[in-house]
C-alpha cells in the first residue's frame, strides 16, 4: 500500500537521514546529539567537573553526550515532560518546566550551587499554527533564560534552541543584556528546511560593563 500523509514523509526522511543512521550505529538516543557535538567541538562547552542542566532532555541524547564528556566527574540533571530511560551519572526529572512544583524540584537538585552550563532544546507541541507555535516556543526560551540567569555561575554558558521569526531579535537582545557574548549557531545536523537556530550565550554580565557579540 502506498504510504500517504506527513507520517509517511517523516518515515522516508528518517530512513534517508545520515545522522539518524550515525546515531543508531553509535548507540546514541537521537540524531540531535550531533547538533550538540558540533557546537561543543567548536565552542568547547563541556568539560569534566562541570555542573550541567539539560531542559527538554528527552529522549536523553544530550545528557548521554554530556555524560560521556564528563567521564563521571561532575553533575548532570535532565528534565522533560516525557519519560527518559535511566542514564548512568545523570539525574532525571519528569515533569513540565512550566509547573512551579517541577521547577522547585529542579532548583532543589541544583542546591543553590552555581551551574556551569544550561542546555535548552525545549520546543512546544506544534499545532501547525505558525504564529502561535512560535510564541509558545519563545515563552519556553524566556523561561529557560530566566532559569539560566538565576543559576549560572561566573563564566557559565547557556545554549538554547530558538526558531527564526518575529520574536528572534527581541530574544537575542535579552541574551545580550544578560551575557557578555552571544553567538548564533546552525549545526550541520539541523535540517536545511528547519527554521531552528541555537543561540549560545556565555559569561553572565553581572560583573561586566561591556558586551561582545560574534
Amino acid at each position: 500500500m502506498k504510504r500517504r500523509g506527513s507520517s509517511g514523509r517523516w518515515l522516508d526522511r528518517q530512513r534517508k537521514d545520515q545522522f539518524v543512521k550515525q546515531a543508531q550505529d553509535g548507540g546514541w538516543r537521537s540524531r540531535a546529539v550531533f547538533k550538540l557535538e558540533e557546537i561543543d567541538k567548536r565552542d568547547q562547552l563541556i568539560r569534566p567537573g562541570q555542573r550541567i542542566v539539560d531542559l527538554g532532555a528527552a529522549p536523553g541524547g544530550w545528557c548521554q553526550y554530556a555524560a560521556r564528556k564528563l567521564k563521571g566527574q561532575g553533575t548532570i540533571i535532565g528534565l522533560d515532560l516525557l519519560p527518559i530511560d535511566a542514564l548512568d551519572h545523570v539525574e532525571l526529572i519528569q515533569g513540565d518546566f512550566l509547573d512551579d512544583e517541577v521547577l522547585a524540584e529542579l532548583s532543589d537538585k541544583v542546591q543553590n550551587k552555581p551551574l556551569d552550563l544550561v542546555l535548552s532544546d525545549m520546543a512546544p507541541n506544534f499545532s501547525g499554527i505558525r504564529d502561535a507555535d512560535l510564541a509558545r516556543s519563545y515563552e519556553l526560551a524566556e523561561l529557560a533564560l530566566d532559569f539560566a540567569v538565576k543559576h549560572l555561575g561566573q563564566g557559565g554558558a547557556f545554549l538554547v534552541k530558538v526558531f527564526q521569526g518575529a520574536d528572534f531579535e527581541s530574544y537575542r537582545d535579552q541574551l545580550r543584556a544578560a551575557f557578555a557574548k552571544v553567538a548564533i549557531r546552525k549545526p550541520g545536523a539541523s535540517r536545511a528546511e528547519s527554521r531552528e537556530l541555537y543561540l549560545l550565550a556565555r559569561d553572565p554580565i553581572s560583573d561586566h560593563n561591556e558586551q561582545e557579540q560574534d
